[in-house]
């Protein structure tokens, strides 16, 4: 446990922090699971549209250090390879 006041105001810093980059990853896996719903309901216009909207959230995720940015490419790549197959 922290004992310094040093230390005891990084692990209060490190909450908030985990607080917030847990809810921006959720809202990212939402945008991508709205993409996987599209892409498996077979329609490619769906799946296109989300896909647009879900790159955006993507990469602010990366920005903000929650995501390394290879990932981030690498998932965005694989996405519109499959959207690019439905078609």
């Amino acid at each position: 446990m922290a004992n310094s006041p040093q230390a005891k105001k990084r692990a209060r810093q490190n909450e908030k922090r985990f607080a917030v980059n847990k809810a921006r990853r959720s809202r990212i896996r939402t945008y991508l699971r709205a993409v996987e719903e599209a892409l498996a309901s077979g329609d490619q216009a769906a799946a296109a549209a989300a896909l647009k909207a879900a790159q955006p959230e993507l990469m602010r995720g990366v920005t903000k250090g929650v995501f390394h940015k290879n990932t981030a490419s690498r998932k965005m790549s694989r996405l519109a390879a499959r959207v690019k197959a439905l078609g």
